[in-house]
């Protein structure tokens, strides 16, 4: 990381912290849940090369599943975490063994299959109040002793530092020896094949990882509102966090973040407008489409480097 960049996420870093005393609490942990799912998601499809049109079933069913957890049984907030990121996680494993054998289109149209298997599950299973979702679902207390029910500012901060702690293992993993062996699969499979990479392990590995990450962003969003629904398994939020990269910049590490709070901010001042809401998303999403190929991070950094 060069200097500038450094101070870029320094200053950042800051506004974190300072935001919440000047903007809607809820909302900003709203827009950190999709930034990290939409970091995730670009896991797999900038650094990897792999478009995935089932993301939602990491988010959904992490959430169902801690939020089970934390309702039904009472368990400590922490555990109903790592339980809801594993359950993703060993999701990633089971679909993702199964998708890499194919490529493009059928690759998609595999997750895309296997999200809408999960979204049918979570309709029928008996503990997820099918169409109903589970509302009321408490935080409980980190560690035994951080009361996240109290004070809106406890939760920002908890979720701002997950959010900080899962983009700064985004960007580890992005510029280890792992993610350059990411960046020359995605460049050319074939090349990295002839030079003895793995390349179906190297990329079940990144799927899984992609889905832990989305999984805990599912589990994040499902603490802040204390309800989760079948929304977040529903193909439709698979398409969001395809918008929400394509607009930030496929490929960067801070574009997805810039891409979700921009489709976040939308839904919420043009909440009036019901339906309409959809049609400007696509309007916005054809504009950045013809006008910024490379998202609007890719774009100002291309111009920067100029």
């Amino acid at each position: 990381m060069d200097r500038k960049t450094a101070i870029l996420y320094a200053v950042l870093a800051v506004l974190g912290l300072v935001a919440p005393f000047v903007v809607y609490p809820v909302f900003l942990m709203k827009c950190l849940c999709f930034a990290l799912f939409a970091c995730a998601f670009n896991l797999l499809l900038g650094f990897t090369g792999l478009l995935s049109f089932g993301h939602c079933m990491f988010l959904g069913s992490a959430g169902y599943v801690g939020g089970y957890l934390l309702k039904a049984h009472g368990i400590p907030t922490e555990l109903a975490m790592l339980a809801g990121v594993g359950t993703s996680a060993a999701i990633g494993y089971a679909v993702g063994a199964l998708a890499i054998r194919r490529q493009g289109i059928y690759f998609a149209m595999i997750t895309l299959a296997m999200s809408q298997m999960i979204y049918f599950l979570c309709v029928q299973a008996p503990f997820t109040g099918a169409e109903d979702g589970l509302q009321g679902i408490p935080r409980g207390r980190l560690l035994g002793f951080i009361d996240l029910e109290a004070n809106p500012l406890v939760m920002y901060f908890f979720v701002y530092a997950v959010f900080v702690a899962s983009f700064a293992l985004i960007y580890r993993i992005v510029y280890s020896p792992f993610g350059q062996v990411l960046k020359a699969i995605r460049e050319n499979e074939a090349r990295a094949l002839s030079l003895g990479y793995d390349v179906d392990k190297h990329k079940l590995l990144a799927f899984v990882l992609s889905g832990a990450l989305s999984g805990l962003a599912g589990v994040m969003k499902m603490l802040v509102f204390k309800f989760e629904t079948l929304n977040d398994v529903h193909w439709s939020m698979s398409g969001e966090v395809v918008l929400m990269t394509l607009i930030g910049g496929v490929g960067t590490l801070f574009g997805p973040v810039v891409g979700a709070f921009t489709v976040v901010t939308l839904q919420n001042q043009l909440a009036e407008l019901e339906g309409w809401v959809t049609v400007i998303q696509g309007v916005i999403f054809v504009i950045c489409v013809l006008a910024f190929r490379r998202g609007v991070v890719g774009e100002i950094a291309a111009f920067i480097k100029k």
